[in-house]
């Protein structure tokens, strides 16, 4: 029997429902990949936030939120990926699954491109390398750095934006808004004229 790295995902089960519900077919020849292209390297440095799964030893799954700055989840080369971790609320969920479970999932979302990037790996935290620490800490961020998280990239996909509803930030808009606002100033001094 052939295996593919999308058999991460599509397991005898998955595979069996695929065929159940005609699917099948359109993935049975498809594989992922697991080097970044330039690409997706390009979206992942435009990223200020994503969501990381993990889960317990017994399987217990676990989705948390990770944001900052554009470019905090650093590529380090076409299979590696790192972040420092920041004080957050202690809980350390992530951390004591990753100690005892290297599996990982990150889910990155670019809602106005409607395009959404999975990833699977395995993470190791590292709590020692000041150096590192330092080299991927973003500059001028205001938060107190804790750890880094170090992904090693097993494969990655790209998926359907069928559903996506395009959502925009804040840092997105404002050129949009301000030129309105410059029209709007134009026009209220026109009629202020008349």
């Amino acid at each position: 029997m052939e295996h593919f790295i999308s058999d991460i995902a599509f397991s005898p089960t998955v595979k069996k429902w695929q065929t159940d519900k005609g699917s099948r077919q359109a993935y049975a020849r498809r594989d992922w990949q697991k080097e970044l292209i330039p690409k997706l390297i390009d979206f992942i440095q435009e990223s200020d936030s994503f969501y990381i799964a993990s889960a317990s030893k017994e399987g217990q799954p676990y989705i948390q939120h990770r944001g900052g700055p554009k470019g905090f989840l650093k590529v380090l080369d076409k299979e590696t990926l790192a972040f420092v971790d920041f004080a957050g609320n202690q809980q350390y969920i992530s951390a004591g699954n990753l100690s005892e479970n290297q599996k990982v999932h990150l889910f990155l979302m670019d809602y106005p491109n409607r395009t959404r990037l999975k990833i699977w790996g395995t993470a190791q935290i590292i709590e020692d390398n000041q150096e590192l620490l330092e080299d991927l800490f973003p500059k001028d961020y205001k938060a107190k750095p804790e750890r880094i998280f170090l992904i090693k990239i097993v494969t990655w996909n790209l998926n359907c934006p069928q559903h996506i509803t395009p959502r925009f930030t804040q840092e997105q808009l404002q050129p949009e808004i301000d030129r309105l606002k410059n029209r709007i100033q134009k026009l209220e001094t026109q009629l202020e004229i008349h």
